[in-house]
């Protein structure tokens, strides 16, 4: 179960194509979507989660990448660290890296969580992985103390580690109940469609980044 978040100010979306379109060789490339029920697209057909709607809309721009969907619900950021030695044999290209929101919602020390995305981080870039991660921000009544450093640990480790960054993952669709389910937390359908198109000129910039190695 997740908490529900605040919002930050949108991003356009560029849908310019690039020379770097087509892959090499016309192989395809692989973007892991490492995550919690966010990712795994909680309360939905698999069809209809991000991860899946992603690699429809790299596709067909001609991007030849698949998207494997990696979402474990209820998965805290140590949990994912434990799951990095299997996320490895996926062979990722580039990992969409979305995690930390359940550590907020159980209370857990921002510093444990932060240690966690940043081991993490290092583990990917020790293996040559291009990373996208996603920001969370956590609801207020958690207090202002708690909320500061915890919202404080994305765009630090963004920078840390030179890592393509999108400020929040639920940008345009917390808090509103026509884009979410009834829990009002996890996104509909809908939801996950603005969710895609939010993501997708981040995820094109993270294929460039990939494409220049």
């Amino acid at each position: 179960m997740f908490i529900t978040f605040w919002s930050l100010a949108g991003c356009s979306q560029d849908q310019e194509k690039s020379p770097e379109t087509k892959q090499a060789g016309g192989t395809v490339k692989t973007i892991v979507a490492v995550g919690d029920s966010l990712t795994a697209g909680y309360g939905l057909d698999e069809s209809a989660g991000y991860p899946a709607l992603l690699e429809r809309k790299l596709q067909a721009d001609g991007y030849d990448y698949q998207v494997v969907n990696a979402g474990v619900s209820g998965e805290t950021s140590n949990g994912t660290l434990s799951r990095m030695e299997w996320i490895l044999t996926l062979a990722p290209d580039i990992v969409l890296l979305e995690t930390g929101a359940n550590d907020g919602l159980r209370g857990v020390d921002p510093e444990v969580a932060e240690k966690n995305i940043r081991n993490i981080l290092q583990i990917l870039k020790d293996k040559d992985v291009v990373v996208l991660l996603a920001g969370m921000k956590m609801v207020w009544n958690m207090g202002p103390a708690y909320v500061a450093k915890f919202n404080a640990i994305y765009p630090k480790l963004a920078k840390e580690f030179d890592v393509v960054f999108v400020p929040f993952f639920l940008d345009g669709v917390a808090m509103k109940g026509d884009l979410t389910l009834g829990d009002g937390i996890h996104p509909n359908a809908q939801g996950y469609k603005i969710i895609t198109d939010n993501l997708y000129p981040y995820v094109v910039q993270a294929i460039k980044k990939r494409t220049e190695r």
